[in-house]
């Protein structure tokens, strides 16, 4: 499936473009309206991610545009939380709406809602089940189970654990995992992220003193291996 990330902050396009391709999305960037516009009407896009204030043509006008020749679904990208101006981007043909600064897991949650509401994403339901090993989880209802018995994650525990089993053997640094789970607005401790590691294990992992999945690379950061004989 591919997607158009439209802002004019690149960073934040980086970011949900690295993210978005590591659940295995085809990601296109745009970084004022009249591109979105422009691309939108020359590429075939399953979603379009939308930012209200840009250069040239801002958000409103372009989802407007883009409405003249393309139903495309379209998530609008704000930092206004009024509901004047969410009722005035649905006006415009916006069918769903992210508050800036948000959770970047939050964003593809929303992304794979709304693929799977407009019928592009019904591949998407098969990946919402993820098995590595003795551990699994259920994107979809935001559940995990371990040694086949059910375990309570917390909301940021849960987005790690998916994070991590979504790229597995890839390594996260503290602060991607920072970025991109707590969002890119977040001032805490970095080690938040030790901890919440710490609990995962003792969660999941049959032994936590000796981890089979989570799995630390030191001076480097996590990551989630299928070798089931990986240690620290």
């Amino acid at each position: 499936m591919k997607i158009l990330v439209v802002d004019d902050e690149k960073l934040l396009v980086k970011g949900i473009k690295f993210n978005l391709e590591n659940d295995g999305y085809e990601v296109d960037a745009a970084y004022d309206g009249e591109a979105a516009v422009e691309l939108a009407r020359t590429g075939r896009y399953d979603l379009i991610i939308l930012d209200l204030m840009m250069p040239k043509l801002d958000g409103l006008s372009a989802c407007m545009q883009i409405r003249e020749f393309s139903n495309v679904p379209v998530i609008m990208l704000t930092a206004k939380s009024e509901d004047t101006d969410k009722l005035l981007g649905f006006e415009y043909g916006a069918d769903d709406y992210v508050t800036k600064p948000f959770n970047v897991l939050e964003l593809k949650a929303r992304v794979r809602a709304l693929l799977r509401r407009s019928g592009a994403g019904e591949g998407a339901k098969a990946s919402s089940k993820l098995v590595r090993g003795h551990i699994t989880i259920d994107a979809e209802r935001r559940s995990a189970e371990a040694n086949s018995r059910q375990v309570e994650l917390t909301v940021k525990e849960f987005d790690l654990i998916e994070l991590l089993m979504r790229n597995p053997g890839k390594v996260f640094s503290r602060e991607n995992l920072l970025d991109t789970v707590w969002g890119y607005d977040y001032q805490g401790d970095i080690r938040t992220v030790d901890v919440h590691i710490r609990r995962l294990r003792e969660k999941l992992e049959r032994n936590p003193a000796e981890p089979e999945y989570i799995i630390t690379k030191w001076g480097v950061g996590y990551y989630f291996a299928d070798d089931r004989n990986s240690a620290e």
